[in-house]
């Protein structure tokens, strides 16, 4: 029996990371019979409930200790965990846990993560001294390659695969859509998502929202609901703007799982999105989207479905907003076939993930 340990954002209800954990979790199953998966996690009896899997408090450095020390494999992934934007903290904890692996000599790997922005120079200099000790690094997006090299991180092979959660299946059995129903949304009028996020210095962006939410309604017809993906911080965001709509719009509340939201986001006919798992789930559903930028991580996917941000959350235009939302709604049939086509390359090259994995396993 192959034990895989694994560490990430899990367990705080961010269902971009549950998704991310989904995937990777059922990647990791159908790559092998024999594997054993424990995760770190901030609500370990939620995790194993959720993924079926062991779970360790990620605070409780002994249990940590012990779990690094009976895997054969450890895994650092994925999502954007090695970045020191959001919290210095962050980065030194998820380097710390390498750092211990490496010296109780596993075989480590950091999985389909997105890295970066890493501007601090002690946080780039310990991040080189610590990368160069893993066995395989794998990333999501070709910036992720570049910051890698610009640190000079050449002891392991570097491959661009993808973000675990492309390889995400849609559930197709209407639990989203029940959802949706009970809110009152219809079935004679599009529905369009909104996924928004709280960011430093973008108050405006509240207002922007509220105008295009009413815009759309007056305008083209939509229905408009918003789809938290950060479960408490993103509901928080979206009582702001609804407090300043004009039109009856609608909030999805409670928390749901990953599958439970991908199946709500199929039902959209349009996407507007910030938070970077809204976007993916949106190109699995072939949902046309409009993405717009926070972080380098969402420049990186839409350039990889071959799009590009309306702009950023910090400096958005509502003209554009609404040029670029016209535009996406009225081609929608090509646009909906590009990302389709994208993102299909982009689960073969997901595969390489776990190909690695079982190849570092049986080394």
């Amino acid at each position: 029996m192959h034990k895989i340990l694994v560490s990430g954002y899990y367990g705080f209800g961010n269902i971009g990371d549950e998704s991310i954990l989904a995937a990777l979790v059922e990647n990791l199953r159908g790559a092998g019979d024999d594997i054993e998966i424990t995760v770190l996690s901030a609500n370990p009896s939620f995790t194993q409930s959720r993924h079926r899997v062991g779970a360790v408090d990620r605070k409780n450095f002994f249990e940590i200790y012990m779990a690094i020390k009976n895997c054969d494999l450890f895994i650092s992934g994925g999502g954007g965990l090695l970045q020191d934007v959001t919290s210095e903290k962050s980065i030194r904890y998820y380097l710390g846990l390498i750092y211990i692996a490496t010296r109780l000599n596993k075989k480590v790997m950091v999985y389909g993560q997105g890295i970066g922005p890493i501007t601090k120079r002690a946080n780039r200099v310990l991040t080189k001294s610590i990368l160069n000790r893993v066995n395989a690094i794998t990333v999501r997006d070709e910036q992720s390659v570049e910051d890698l090299k610009s640190m000079e991180i050449s002891g392991p092979p570097i491959y661009m695969t993808s973000d675990p959660v492309v390889t995400l299946k849609p559930p197709g059995k209407s639990e989203g859509m029940g959802v949706l129903d009970s809110l009152g949304i219809r079935n004679d009028r599009p529905v369009v998502g909104f996924s928004v996020r709280d960011w430093k210095d973008a108050q405006g962006f509240y207002e922007i929202m509220a105008r295009t939410a009413d815009n759309l309604i007056e305008e083209l017809g939509f229905q408009v609901v918003f789809i938290p993906f950060h479960y408490g911080e993103d509901n928080k965001c979206i009582m702001k703007i609804r407090s300043i709509t004009k039109n009856e719009t609608y909030s999805v509340d409670g928390r749901y799982s990953p599958g439970e939201v991908l199946d709500m986001i199929g039902r959209m006919d349009l996407m507007v999105g910030v938070r970077l798992h809204s976007l993916i789930f949106s190109a699995i559903q072939g949902v046309p989207l409009v993405g717009i930028s926070y972080d380098p991580k969402i420049d990186g996917f839409l350039a990889r479905l071959g799009m590009k941000a309306v702009g950023n959350i910090s400096d958005l235009e509502l003209s554009d907003l609404l040029v670029e939302i016209q535009r996406v709604w009225s081609d929608r049939e090509r646009v909906r076939a590009q990302m389709l086509a994208k993102m299909e390359e982009m689960r073969i090259q997901a595969g390489v993930n776990d190909k690695l994995v079982m190849e570092l396993l049986n080394m």
